[in-house]
C-alpha cells in the first residue's frame, strides 16, 4: 500500500465500524452519520497519523540514516512488539486520563501493518522473536518499484484508488458542512 491506500482504508474500515456501533444503539429510523461516528470515538487525525507511522518512522531510518545497517523501510514500527508498546502505553494513559489518542494511534498502526500484509515477513513481524536481524532488500529499485507496482498490481492500484476515494469523500463531507477548520483544529466533525 502507498499513502492514500494506508490513510483512505483504514478512514474507511474505522467509519464502518464506528458507524455499525453507533446504528446499533439508534433506533432503526435514526440517521446514521457515518463520519460523525468516528469521530465521535476518536480523533481522525490520530488514526490518520497511526496509519502512516511505521512508515514514518522506518522508512527515514531503514532508507537514509542507517541504511548500510538495515537496507530496509520495513523495520522496528513494523514490528507487533512496536504497537503492543504503543497499545500499553495507550491503555495507561487512557486508565490515568480517560484519553484515546495513543489507543487510536495504535488502531491506526495495526492496520498499516494489515495492509501491508506483513504476515508475508515473520521475521519482522514478529522481532525479535525470530531473531535480530530485518531481511535486506534492494533500495535502488525501492521507488520505481513502488511506481511500477502502482501501475501493473491490481491489488495496489485498486488500494490506492479506494483510499483515495475515502479521502476525497471526507474532504467533501468536511467542505459541505463547513468544518475544514473544525476537523483540522481538533479531529472532529462539528
Amino acid at each position: 500500500m502507498l499513502f492514500f491506500g494506508h490513510v483512505g482504508i483504514t478512514l474507511g474500515a474505522g467509519t464502518l465500524l464506528a458507524g455499525l456501533a453507533g446504528s446499533a444503539k439508534d433506533s432503526p429510523r435514526a440517521r446514521v452519520s457515518w463520519w460523525g461516528s468516528l469521530a465521535g470515538y476518536v480523533d481522525i487525525r490520530f488514526l490518520m497519523f497511526g496509519s502512516l507511522l511505521p512508515d514514518i518512522v522506518d522508512k527515514p531510518i531503514g532508507h537514509f540514516i542507517f541504511r548500510d545497517t538495515f537496507n530496509n523501510g520495513r523495520i522496528f514500527a513494523h514490528t507487533l512488539l512496536f504497537f503492543l508498546l504503543l497499545s500499553a502505553a495507550g491503555f495507561f494513559l487512557y486508565r490515568r486520563r480517560h484519553s484515546v489518542w495513543m489507543l487510536t494511534l495504535a488502531a491506526g498502526t495495526l492496520a498499516h501493518l494489515a495492509l501491508d500484509a506483513m504476515w508475508y515477513i515473520p521475521a519482522t513481524l514478529f522481532w525479535p522473536l525470530m531473531g535480530f536481524e530485518f531481511e535486506k532488500i534492494d533500495l535502488e529499485s525501492w521507488l520505481p518499484g513502488l511506481l511500477q507496482a502502482l501501475v501493473s498490481d491490481p491489488v495496489v492500484f485498486a488500494g490506492e484508488m479506494v483510499g483515495l476515494a475515502v479521502v476525497l469523500w471526507l474532504g467533501l463531507v468536511l467542505f459541505r458542512r463547513k468544518k475544514i477548520g473544525v476537523f483540522i483544529r481538533s479531529g472532529k466533525m462539528s
